[in-house]
């Protein structure tokens, strides 16, 4: 299993932009899609995004779309989130991971995941 470490989280204003970062180590990334997944307090985790390994082709859940997008720099080995005109719904803890079958969401050794939290 490929081990992510995640950063780029933090407190933003509704409508405010953030770039979240994945980056792996002891794996090449690219060979494995790769998703990004998200949990909010009290509620089961979900897939954000979703980035395929040959072609780049990007996947996202409908509440993202025209917002965020997921892309990859396999020199640097690191999957990228951008993030704009965030909302509170958007406030949760954001992982990646690699995916198998998307929307689903893998059973993995999660990392510790990076903070998103919007408010005003």
């Amino acid at each position: 299993q490929v081990q992510f470490v995640e950063s780029g989280g933090g407190l933003v204003q509704p409508g405010g932009s953030l770039r979240l970062s994945c980056a792996a180590s002891g794996s090449n990334l690219r060979y494995f899609a790769i998703g990004w997944f998200r949990q909010a307090p009290g509620k089961e985790r979900e897939g954000v995004a979703c980035i395929s390994s040959s072609h780049g082709n990007t996947y996202y859940t409908d509440s993202v779309k025209g917002r965020f997008t997921i892309s990859r720099d396999n020199a640097k080995n690191t999957v990228y989130l951008q993030m704009n005109s965030l909302e509170p719904e958007d406030t949760a803890v954001y992982y990646c991971a690699t995916v198998e079958s998307w929307p689903n969401v893998p059973s993995y050794d999660w990392g510790q995941g990076t903070q998103v939290t919007v408010s005003s």
